[in-house]
């Protein structure tokens, strides 16, 4: 018989290119684990609370008590696919097509203003019976141009031509557009982003002046056209007094605030709103923190908060290990916006500030939103693959 030889030395490549797949493995890193699991934990939490805020409401519009939930669900599983997408997509190339994004949105937001509403509001796209806000992809659009910017002109973000012109006149054109379509919120959080993104870029701190005095003159302007000066002259006296109206404006604000009341420190239960019983105007939607503090109490809505913090903290701590300028500015972007919604909805809701229509991130109905809500997520897990948290 003929004896079987083995040339050990055959195997070389074969073992070469194993170790080449483990070590680009290795290089790819794994997406942020807590910061994956906390989001997933925010997102069944706000739809259960979103089935709880809207049944009623939905039964008395709609007459069907899963109407607002079986929409929901489906955007939530459909949101949740495309962020696991968006997670295994590298981050850079958002950079490549920064420019295109943006004039994408700003194509959107020209749009909009040719769809306005019978109360002469332009704040949607309808295609069909869908429709979805050009403002949630502006706010996008910014984060990612802003933070293109401030990573190709790092040695220069102290000059003012590159750390304050380019992103001026990129905001100034973004907020115009968002103030024709009478979108207060929007104005509001657009441009608190973008100070943001330049803040983190590194933009002299004595230019924010200017972009103070900048913000106050274009308030000033809106103010003097009579149809914004009666909508922000409203805002500001019902949230002064929202008495003063009780069975109108003052009308949401004032129940939301009863309802915040009755929950006291433990609240009513789960599913136990009294208020959500036609008493607050569409509790599924911006106001829906008010159910959670009724029938959650105050421990239940801390909870929230704690959640909340927590997921923007691991947002901050992926962009601070990332060793990329642009990954760690657009994380660090994609978790203030959500901050910045978060607080801002919450201040509306306990008449902190005027009654502006910021929806709760993860809570509020409305897929759109929640879908690029749940992509921007994507995006920091995505960033959080480069991180130098993998090798901790």
């Amino acid at each position: 018989m003929k004896a079987i030889t083995i040339d050990i030395n055959s195997f070389i490549p074969v073992n070469a290119a194993k170790e080449r797949l483990f070590e680009l493995r290795k290089r790819r890193g794994k997406i942020d684990i807590p910061f994956l699991v906390i989001t997933l934990i925010l997102l069944a939490f706000g739809l259960v609370m979103l089935f709880s805020a809207s049944y009623a409401y939905a039964f008395y519009n709609k007459g069907n008590s899963f109407y607002y939930i079986e929409r929901q669900l489906l955007f939530a599983v459909m949101g949740v696919a495309a962020m696991l997408a968006v997670s295994q997509v590298n981050y850079k190339i958002l950079q490549k097509y920064s420019l295109l994004l943006y004039a994408g949105a700003v194509a959107l937001l020209i749009v909009a203003l040719f769809m306005r509403d019978e109360r002469g509001f332009a704040r949607w796209i309808y295609i069909g019976n869908f429709s979805f806000q050009p403002s949630e992809i502006a706010k996008f659009a910014i984060i990612v141009l802003f933070a293109h910017f401030a990573a190709t002109n790092a040695s220069k973000m102290k000059t003012f031509q590159y750390g304050v012109l380019p992103f001026a006149m990129c905001l100034g054109l973004v907020v115009v557009l968002i103030i024709a379509e009478k979108h207060l919120s929007g104005t509001i959080i657009i441009g608190a982003l973008g100070i943001a993104m330049m803040w983190f870029g590194g933009t002299r701190l004595r230019y924010f002046g200017m972009l103070v005095a900048a913000g106050a003159a274009a308030v000033l302007i809106i103010l003097i056209v009579p149809s914004f000066m009666e909508y922000a002259t409203n805002r500001v006296t019902m949230w002064m007094d929202p008495y003063a109206d009780a069975k109108g404006e003052g009308y949401q604000t004032i129940q939301a605030l009863i309802a915040i009341g009755s929950g006291g420190l433990w609240g009513t239960g789960l599913g136990n709103s009294r208020q959500k019983y036609l008493y607050i105007p569409a509790p599924q939607n911006d106001f829906i923190f008010a159910v959670v503090c009724e029938e959650l109490g105050f421990i239940g809505a801390s909870f929230v908060l704690i959640l909340f913090a927590l997921l923007i903290w691991r947002g901050f701590v992926i962009a601070m290990n990332c060793p990329d300028r642009f990954g760690s500015l657009l994380a660090a972007g994609c978790v203030t916006h959500i901050g910045m919604q978060v607080l801002l909805n919450i201040a509306v809701v306990t008449n902190t500030i005027p009654n502006t229509g910021i929806s709760l991130p993860l809570f509020s109905y409305g897929g759109s939103a929640l879908m690029m809500t749940l992509g921007e997520l994507g995006v920091v897990l995505s960033v959080s693959k480069k991180s130098n948290l993998n090798k901790i």
